[in-house]
C-alpha cells in the first residue's frame, strides 16, 4: 500500500528552519511523502524577516489543484494575502471530510509580519477558520485573531473554546510562552483537554510550526486528534531538548 500524503499550503523559508520546507524535513523523518503549494516567497534570516512576496491567487488555486492523489493530512501555514486565504478557503471548502490543519502564521518571532493585507487576521477568521479545520494558533495569534491576550489557562480554554463555536472542527491553542511551565489547551465539539510538562531550556525557533507538522504526520498515520496531539507534542520537546543550532539560532533541523 502507498503511505499517506502531506500537502502543505505555505510560505518559503530560505533556511527551511518553518514553513514548507520544515514541513517537507519533518514529514521525511515520519517516513512520509510531502507535496506543496506555495502561496508566499519570503527572505529572513536570523535578524528577521526583509521581504515577503505573495504568489498570485490564480497560481495559487493551480498549484492546489495539482496535488497527487492520496493526500491524508492538508497543512496552511503562512497565507500571507487576503486573495491566497480566500483561495486556500474554497479550495478546503471543496475537499468535504478531508483532514486540514492550520497553522495561522501573521509574524516572525524575530521580528517581522508575514501579511500583506492589514486586516488578514479578520478574512482567516471570516473565510478559512469557519471551516472544520483544526487550527493551532499561539498565543501572539490568539490575540490578533480574537482581539484577547490569553494570560493564563483558563483564557486560553475560553479562545479555544470560541474558534470551535465559530466554526473550526478543533482548536490547540499553545501556551509556551506563559510563565511556568507550557500547557496547550484543545478544544473540540466533545470538550477541552489540557496538556502539560515540564519546562525544558531552550528558545527553537519555527515551535508552532514544528507542532502543526508532527500533528499532520501524527494524523496522516490514522491516530485520533488528543493522542496525536500529545505524541506531537512529545516530538517538538525532543526537538527542544537536541539544542541543534544553526547561524545562532536553536533550531528543529
Amino acid at each position: 500500500m502507498s503511505k499517506p500524503v502531506i500537502a502543505s499550503i505555505g510560505t518559503t523559508h530560505p533556511w527551511n528552519i518553518a514553513g514548507v520546507g520544515l514541513d517537507a524535513q519533518i514529514a521525511c523523518e515520519y517516513g512520509l511523502p510531502h507535496a506543496a503549494a506555495i502561496v508566499a516567497v519570503s527572505a529572513q534570516d536570523q535578524h528577521g524577516l526583509h521581504a515577503i512576496h505573495p504568489v498570485p491567487a490564480a497560481l495559487v488555486t493551480e498549484q492546489l489543484h495539482s496535488f497527487p492523489p492520496g493526500i491524508a493530512v492538508y497543512l496552511a501555514g503562512a497565507l500571507v494575502s487576503n486573495e491566497n486565504v480566500r483561495a486556500v478557503a474554497a479550495f478546503v471548502q471543496d475537499l468535504g471530510e478531508a483532514v486540514v490543519v492550520v497553522d495561522p502564521v501573521l509574524s516572525v518571532s524575530l521580528g517581522g509580519d508575514l501579511q500583506t493585507d492589514a486586516d488578514l487576521a479578520r478574512t482567516l477568521n471570516s473565510c478559512l477558520l469557519t471551516l472544520p479545520v483544526i487550527v493551532t494558533p499561539n498565543l501572539g495569534e490568539v490575540e490578533r485573531l480574537t482581539g484577547k491576550a490569553p494570560a493564563d489557562a483558563a483564557a486560553m480554554e475560553a479562545a479555544a473554546r470560541q474558534f470551535v463555536r465559530n466554526g473550526a472542527k478543533a482548536a490547540l491553542v499553545t501556551g509556551g510562552h506563559l510563565r511556568g511551565d507550557p500547557v496547550d489547551v484543545l478544544a473540540t465539539a466533545q470538550g477541552i483537554q489540557s496538556f502539560s510538562d515540564t519546562r525544558i531550556p531552550g528558545d527553537m525557533r519555527g515551535c508552532g510550526s514544528t507542532l502543526a507538522a508532527a500533528l499532520a504526520c501524527e494524523l496522516a498515520l490514522g491516530k485520533k486528534l488528543a493522542p496525536a496531539v500529545q505524541d506531537a507534542r512529545a516530538y517538538v520537546r525532543a526537538k527542544i531538548a537536541a539544542g541543534r543550532m544553526r547561524g545562532g539560532l536553536q533550531v528543529a533541523f
